[in-house]
């Protein structure tokens, strides 16, 4: 489902010795808001829609671990969609509740004829973030070590990294997040509150932008996230704005589960 739409929606560097350098370049990780309290046992449940026409369904589980939460997603197509382009996607991320450190990004994907593997590890103490992916069709593994800077956000975890922030409009922010080989850096355009119709209900919310100039965030058109404008920030509506078609996911339900 174009890696969770957001699959937002941040590097590598080639060189150890260039880490100081990418260090001064990319902003740091902005700490969680300290009043921001992200649920201990949650499922989200989204409709997926690709243009007028019903796609598939998403989910999110989030679910503490200690210091850490697990958040857990999933996406699967659904009707006619499912017969022209299959889709089964699970990933998962882990990530500090306190600092917004991703420790560990999984993706197994199932796309049409893709079938993909895929582990993202975090190593701060050693400044190094190790990849590895399979290709499940050609069996093709590929594993890659690269340097990172001292904390990263990834495409999962970020989603709720972001709801971990203020969120005032006109207030935008940026951050690291590691995607694909790299870290890039992404602003948060914080654009405006707005009303969002959903089948979980009327939510007032605050919509935002994710921009980068490389990678996931790039690559995939345009993306907004709806945050509802209350303590819990649920992201409640995702629009991305692709070539082929605009693909929008509408929460349906939150459970404590």
């Amino acid at each position: 489902m174009q890696r969770f739409l957001v699959t937002f929606a941040t590097g590598w560097i080639l060189v150890a010795a260039l880490l100081s350098a990418a260090r001064a370049q990319t902003p740091a990780l902005p700490a969680p808001d300290p009043q921001f309290q992200l649920p201990a046992n949650e499922t989200l449940t989204y409709a997926v829609d690709w243009r007028v026409f019903p796609a598939g369904t998403a989910t999110f589980h989030l679910k503490a671990e200690g210091a850490n939460v697990h958040v857990a997603a999933t996406a699967a197509s659904i009707g006619t969609v499912n017969l022209l382009f299959p889709v089964n996607d699970r990933y998962d991320s882990v990530f500090d509740r306190k600092s917004g450190c991703s420790f560990e990004y999984r993706k197994q994907i199932q796309e049409g004829r893709r079938r993909l593997t895929g582990l993202m590890e975090l190593d701060y103490g050693r400044h190094l973030q190790k990849l590895s992916e399979k290709n499940l069709v050609s069996g093709i593994y590929k594993q890659q070590t690269s340097p990172i800077p001292g904390c990263v956000t990834d495409v999962l975890s970020g989603i709720f990294y972001v709801a971990s922030q203020p969120l005032q409009v006109g207030h935008d922010f940026r951050f690291p997040l590691a995607d694909g080989g790299h870290v890039i850096t992404v602003t948060i355009k914080v654009e405006a509150k707005e009303t969002v119709v959903t089948p979980a209900g009327n939510f007032s919310a605050i919509r935002v932008q994710p921009t980068a100039d490389a990678g996931v965030v790039k690559n995939r058109g345009d993306i907004w996230i709806w945050y509802s404008n209350d303590a819990r920030h649920l992201p409640v509506q995702v629009r991305a704005h692709l070539f082929w078609g605009t693909i929008t996911m509408r929460l349906t339900h939150a459970a404590n589960q």
